[in-house]
């Protein structure tokens, strides 16, 4: 294959056309901030981005893989491996000037199926890239740092239990290395805020969902993955769910999860804040709410698997300090994914189909 062809020379283009676009619009005046957004090819640096572009920033995304749902929205996507020290001094460093914003979403993580299944790498891959991303930001004195974390970080809880804040997930129960990964990369971050200049800020997600996520391959979430098993069989069809059903979990649709990350990193608000809706449900009760806005008699077969803490219930009181609010509950949020998930399914169908013909 000739050069100009390669990936290698379209990562070029890509990273020349960006430095050109920044630097005319820097002279224009055209952007307020520049951004960096790590975990770019994910679902939810994939919005992210959309978000930080209506809000007039230039935008880096860097990510190990190209965005497998959608175009970036990005003004310059580079193809680096954020476990290399070198590769995050390489997504750190813009031409004539410096990063306002980095944002590091990136990570080895999945659905709970991923999560039990591959706890080395998950332990390994996130903390060389949040080992290493840290370090860089800070000694290249990037002024914001946002790191994203998640409630898996809390111990297990029973149904009926008081919420949780930020600061009772220590003394520290994890029940997954995924938890105790990202309590260990809160710390790092932490740290370097005290030694250095740079601001940092730390959400802890609940689960999120939406359009243009992993919904199928192992590393989907709950949402994505009910969604899939009801559009792939028909009206009255039955699917299988792990656990008994009575698992229970909060929710968060892309919408307000972007809207609450953007909100932190312009706030005050330091150490680790929850971002979730507050409307609890069992997982037989969204496998319900997928039926409904499908259309569909759906039977469900309970079987074993790998289920996680059995209740979640947390505070949502300091990230409502700063005004932030859900607006997607999750009726309505379902009935912005499953349509998605959906035609996801038909169109693997088709091209499977169009394979055997």
């Amino acid at each position: 294959m000739d050069w100009y062809r390669s990936d290698a020379a379209k990562q070029a283009v890509n990273y020349h056309r960006g430095e050109i676009q920044y630097c005319l619009a820097s002279q224009r005046g055209g952007f307020l901030k520049r951004a960096l957004v790590c975990g770019a090819g994910g679902f939810i640096g994939g919005h992210l981005i959309k978000k930080l572009k209506r809000e007039g920033y230039w935008v880096r995304a860097v990510d190990i893989k190209e965005h497998e749902h959608c175009p970036s929205a990005a003004d310059e996507f580079r193809l680096l491996d954020l476990r290399r020290r070198q590769d995050c001094e390489a997504a750190l460093t813009i031409a004539g000037g410096k990063l306002n914003e980095v944002y590091q979403l990136a990570a080895d993580m999945g659905g709970m199926g991923f999560i039990h299944s591959a706890e080395c790498e998950i332990m390994h891959n996130s903390a060389l890239i949040n080992i290493h991303m840290t370090h860089k930001a800070a000694e290249m004195g990037i002024p914001r740092y946002f790191f994203s974390s998640s409630v898996c970080v809390y111990r297990n809880m029973n149904l009926g239990e008081p919420e949780l804040s930020e600061e009772d997930a220590v003394p520290a129960h994890p029940d997954n290395e995924y938890g105790w990964e990202k309590l260990y990369s809160e710390r790092v971050a932490m740290a370097y805020e005290r030694r250095f200049s740079m601001q940092v800020r730390i959400a802890r997600f609940q689960n999120c969902y939406g359009a243009e996520g992993t919904w199928r391959g192992g590393r989907e979430k709950a949402p994505a993955a009910i969604c899939r098993k009801v559009a792939e069989v028909g009206d009255g069809g039955t699917i299988e769910v792990w656990g008994d059903g009575s698992a229970v979990r909060s929710y968060t649709h892309i919408n307000d999860m972007v809207e609450g990350i953007f909100m932190l990193m312009q706030s005050d608000l330091h150490g680790p804040v929850n971002i979730g809706c507050p409307q609890y449900v069992s997982v037989d009760e969204l496998v319900s709410t997928v039926a409904e806005v499908a259309g569909k008699r759906i039977h469900v077969k309970h079987v074993e698997g790998p289920v996680g803490v059995h209740s979640r219930n947390f505070s949502n009181a300091k990230i409502y300090s700063i005004g932030w609010r859900p607006r997607v509950f999750l009726r309505e949020g379902i009935e912005l994914t499953y349509p998605w998930v959906d035609a996801q399914v038909k169109a693997l169908a088709n091209r499977s189909s169009m394979a055997v013909t």
